[in-house]
């Protein structure tokens, strides 16, 4: 049962609770990385969107995925893709910063990262295929703690999953974006993490080169970088 709420929770979080959002005849379809949801549907609901982990989004492409735009939290993904002809050259249209989590109340006494080291603690982070994942474990060897991976109890495809956990006390703590605290504040305690362990997040945008909707996507690329998308981004926190 507490597995079936997980995921329903999970689910809510990746709807971003836009329930009300409805694609047009001519929307298209954009691939995103599933720390992007609920901004990209709050800046623009009248597309269809995939969410998930950029990696799983760069397989689907590669395998023929209808696509028209993929946007993925790293560039690793978007680089390769461009480099291999299958997406129009990358650009950076955001940025994001890791942050540790701790569901409301607190039961395991978090106050620092490197509480993790010290108390009997149960971990939830991402894969390491996925960004969030990559991006924990180079924080993690940075700050020497590299060991507190042996209290991993589950590793997730991608951040929502990290979120869902924690949120419902299925962990002690996990790695998340400082942006996927916002929409589950109400569940969430963030704690920040030391800036100079913090790696680069970049993320990238870039039309898929078997677009039919070619001249569509790269309008909305250049909405998503305009004025009005950097504020939405901003407003999400993101930087820009």
């Amino acid at each position: 049962m507490r597995r079936v709420v997980v995921i329903v929770l999970s689910l809510v979080l990746l709807a971003g609770g836009s329930a009300a959002a409805r694609p047009s005849a001519d929307s298209m379809s954009i691939y995103a990385a599933a720390s992007l949801t609920e901004v990209f549907r709050s800046f623009d609901a009248g597309q269809r969107y995939n969410f998930a982990g950029s990696n799983q989004l760069a397989t689907q492409i590669r395998q023929g995925a209808p696509a028209d735009i993929f946007a993925s939290a790293s560039p690793e993904f978007t680089q390769r893709l461009s480099r291999d002809g299958l997406v129009e050259k990358p650009v950076t249209f955001a940025s994001n910063k890791v942050v540790l989590i701790v569901p409301k109340g607190n039961p395991a006494g978090i106050q620092s990262v490197y509480d993790l080291r010290r108390k009997d603690v149960k971990l939830v982070i991402g894969t390491s295929a996925v960004p969030v994942g990559s991006y924990t474990r180079t924080i993690l060897r940075r700050l020497g703690l590299s060991s507190v991976l042996s209290k991993v109890v589950s590793q997730e495809p991608d951040v929502k999953g990290v979120v869902g956990k924690v949120a419902l006390g299925e962990a002690d703590a996990g790695f998340v974006y400082a942006t996927d605290v916002k929409p589950a504040a109400d569940r969430l305690t963030a704690i920040r993490l030391p800036a100079w362990a913090q790696p680069r997040v970049r993320y990238e945008i870039a039309v898929v080169r078997d677009s039919k909707n070619k001249a569509a996507a790269r309008a909305w690329i250049a909405k998503i970088r305009s004025a009005a998308g950097r504020r939405a981004l901003a407003q999400a926190g993101f930087g820009t």
